[in-house]
């Protein structure tokens, strides 16, 4: 990858950040309710501070509780989909 892309965060300028309009944004931040969202690829906003969102990994919601330091990335970071590899202690007969 292109050192350019990197720096520019991968997306026009112009175009903006992507994100998705979550309709009950309003009131999940005054009930301390989760949204439940499968869209890994939106962009954390400012006003998302302290917003709960169960965020989709393939097969589970995940809790994801948005912070200040969360602000640029994407939902999907904080929600992992892989495993961790473990071996299993193995019984001797």
């Amino acid at each position: 990858m292109w050192p350019t892309a990197v720096v520019q965060g991968g997306r026009s300028a112009w175009k903006g950040p992507f994100f998705v309009a979550f309709p009950n944004l309003k009131h999940a931040l005054e009930n301390n309710i989760a949204i439940k969202t499968q869209a890994r690829s939106c962009t954390i906003l400012p006003n998302f501070i302290g917003l709960r969102f169960m965020v989709h990994n393939g097969k589970d919601y995940v809790p994801v509780t948005v912070t200040q330091d969360m602000v640029g990335h994407k939902l999907g970071e904080f929600a992992i989909t892989r495993k961790r590899f473990t071996y299993k202690a193995t019984k001797n007969k």
